[in-house]
């Protein structure tokens, strides 16, 4: 086990940026609104101006509160500084498992787990290099395999010799790369939504069932209508930075727009689906500042693409939502796995805040049937 200490950290968010922030959105400038003022161009100028309002009512204070009742800890993996929520089950003897988020999430997608899962199980929740508290970057290259090893470290540093990673997005390729890593550590890998990207087009199509079908035919939508984002954070992401930091109305909407195209029912305001997280999410990247460099890890990611890696053998399940667009055939094709859930009717991209007790019980009877831990 490493010696490199593992510290208790306390958010601290002072009130003079609370304040800031305050005298920002009072000085908010919008423009006028595009012909159709549509989600098809970007947030609505009539919804961004609801959610500037709502954001001058949110209480950051008692946020950071609530937060603070969690156990935070930091620690240092090369040279750089990684924040971790760790909640210890009453049971000494239980099971770890490893709740890993992607963009443009954070930790605080897994809060509404805790209680749903420390009952049976220690709890691991770390914010991603680049995201959150786990700043600043302090070099390049945060590819999702080196993010993986950098979180084998710190299970071992917290004496958790085998263990379950669950993931989205972001975690659904860094939890596989953990399998790879330390197959002899991670006991199953959890996914929910596509594993390690998506599947832009197949040889044979009359092989995938009619749901596979609409999924691909979604991804062809997603490339041609949404796909503008990545080109911008995997080239440009200190423009992103730029205009974040200093602007939270800039900051509010890069990230309101993926939260509305990716919950699920369609068109519903993601704050009906996704409550209180939609501010105090925005809140976590404006305190922290950390547009650019939660860009940055997406740009890092090119260093990962490439041929289809080698499978670890490691038990993977997989669950995908109603907005999802996981393949089980080409997950197959780097991963073992030997469950699969197919929710066509329920839950979108985020699927700890949108579906917490399908996903709870997914990971729950995956761990469980194959007597993982």
């Amino acid at each position: 086990m490493s010696d490199t200490p593992v510290t208790p950290y306390e958010i601290d968010v002072p009130q003079s940026a609370i304040a800031d922030l305050q005298t920002r959105l009072a000085a908010t400038r919008l423009p006028d609104p595009l012909p159709g003022d549509d989600w098809d161009t970007g947030v609505p100028i009539s919804v961004l101006r609801e959610h500037v309002a709502r954001w001058q009512e949110h209480d950051w204070a008692a946020t950071q509160d609530r937060l603070n009742a969690l156990p935070h800890f930091t620690t240092t993996v090369e040279d750089q500084v990684i924040h971790f929520v760790h909640v210890r089950c009453t049971d000494p003897d239980a099971a770890p498992v490893l709740l890993v988020h992607g963009w443009p999430g954070s930790f605080l997608e897994f809060e509404g787990l805790i209680e749903r899962l420390s009952d049976s199980f220690h709890l691991v929740i770390p914010s991603l290099p680049g995201f959150g508290f786990s700043t600043p970057l302090t070099s390049g290259g945060w590819t999702s395999s080196r993010i993986a090893g950098a979180f084998v470290e710190i299970m071992q540093r917290l004496g958790y010799d085998r263990y379950v990673v669950q993931g989205g997005d972001l975690g659904a390729g860094i939890a596989p790369d953990m399998g790879r890593l330390a197959p002899d550590a991670v006991a199953g890998v959890h996914v929910n939504g596509a594993l390690g990207g998506f599947v832009s087009e197949v040889d044979d199509t009359s092989s995938l069932t009619e749901l596979e079908q609409d999924r691909l035919r979604r991804v062809g939508e997603f490339q041609e209508r949404e796909i503008g984002y990545i080109s911008i954070q995997s080239t440009r992401p200190a423009l992103i930075g730029a205009m974040a930091a200093d602007s939270p109305v800039a900051q509010l909407a890069w990230i309101l727009d993926k939260l509305h195209a990716w919950t699920w029912p369609a068109d519903t305001p993601a704050g009906d689906v996704l409550g209180d997280f939609v501010l105090d999410n925005v809140s976590l990247y404006w305190f922290t500042r950390t547009a650019g460099s939660a860009a940055f890890v997406g740009y890092a990611q090119g260093g990962d693409w490439g041929e289809t890696p080698v499978s670890s053998g490691v038990p993977t399940a997989a669950i995908q939502f109603a907005h999802d667009i996981g393949l089980r055939s080409s997950a197959e094709e780097s991963n073992r796995i030997v469950r699969w859930t197919d929710v066509e009717d329920r839950g979108g991209h985020f699927a700890a805040l949108e579906e917490p007790d399908l996903m709870v019980a997914d990971l729950r009877e995956f761990i469980d049937s194959m007597q993982l831990l």
